[in-house]
């Protein structure tokens, strides 16, 4: 677009810099929305839906660049991010020597992974949990893992779920004021188990709910444990299992093929307004032909559909 403008005096240079102010917001209005319609948004009906990016693990390329690729190519807007693809970002060494590996993050810098959450804000991806940090590593190591929790932009760090994680993570997690988010696998399915027992160690304590390993080892409805704990819920994995008395039990399935709820988790959440992040785990197989990007997408499809029917 483009204009003959001939500077003048008086009245006519104030008209000269109002077709100026009018053209230069016209270019501006036509370039943020040209960049905003390139981004991805996967919040439907007031739910933020994203994915854990271990659905990729079968892609072969794992770099963060690829990765956040992936997330766009699928429609995601947040994600929980592995640990590895951003350590790999910032250049943890390509060593097995535990003691390199423990020096590189109690040394490392932040800036990498401040770098990381600008390349991934900057295509629409918010990277909303970092999966990185184990009970077992040092007090340095810990402080390194929430630190570059908090230097991506994230609100915690997801591990697996146990009373010790937690008694060792708290203080770190209120220390930074920032949360431990716990996953659980099969363990529901222990009549010993107890989410409350964890959740009681802590405020900064909270849950990665995985509502299709909790309804393949116990055969209840989420829906129940997520109405009672949902103040205590970050974020719920979704997949779509088998129950315990399936012929097939506890078995991953494409989504609409298995037993699981997954609609009516999602449908609970929107009803509620609950601040809850949906994350996609694909833990199906790939079928023939297609790839995890292509299954992810297929996965965020169901959620818009369950979210946004059709009028």
């Amino acid at each position: 677009m483009t204009q003959n403008i001939r500077i003048g005096s008086g009245s006519d240079f104030q008209t000269t810099l109002m077709k100026l102010a009018v053209l230069f917001f016209a270019i501006f209005t036509i370039s943020s929305l040209s960049l905003a319609a390139g981004k991805p948004n996967s919040k439907f009906g007031g739910v933020q839906i994203g994915a854990i990016t271990y659905s990729y693990r079968s892609m072969a390329d794992q770099s963060a660049d690829a990765v956040l690729n992936y997330a766009v190519e699928s429609g995601l807007s947040s994600i929980e991010l592995m640990g590895d693809v951003a350590e790999r970002f910032a250049g943890i060494p390509q060593s097995k020597d535990p003691e390199v590996i423990k020096k590189w993050r109690t040394t490392v810098s932040m800036d990498k992974f401040k770098a990381l959450r600008k390349k991934y804000s900057a295509k629409g991806v918010k990277i909303h949990i970092l999966k990185l940090g184990d009970k077992s590593w040092s007090d340095a190591e810990i402080d390194y893992a929430f630190n570059a929790c908090k230097a991506v932009g994230a609100v915690g760090i997801t591990t697996e779920i146990s009373e010790d994680a937690a008694k060792r993570l708290e203080p770190f997690a209120e220390k930074h004021n920032l949360y431990v988010i716990f996953h659980n696998h099969g363990q529901p399915g222990d009549p010993n188990f107890s989410f409350d027992k964890v959740l009681a160690l802590g405020s900064k304590l909270m849950l990665n709910f995985d509502e299709g390993h909790y309804f393949g080892a116990t055969g209840l409805h989420p829906n129940a444990l997520i109405e009672r704990l949902h103040n205590r819920i970050i974020s719920i994995h979704l997949k779509d299992k088998t129950g315990p008395k399936a012929a097939d039990p506890n078995k991953n399935q494409p989504w609409g093929k298995g037993e699981t709820p997954v609609s009516e988790i999602l449908q609970l959440i929107q009803k509620n307004k609950w601040p809850i992040f949906c994350d996609i785990e694909l833990e199906y197989t790939v079928p023939a032909g297609s790839d995890a990007v292509k299954e992810v997408a297929k996965c965020v499809d169901y959620c818009r559909v369950a979210l946004v029917p059709k009028k």
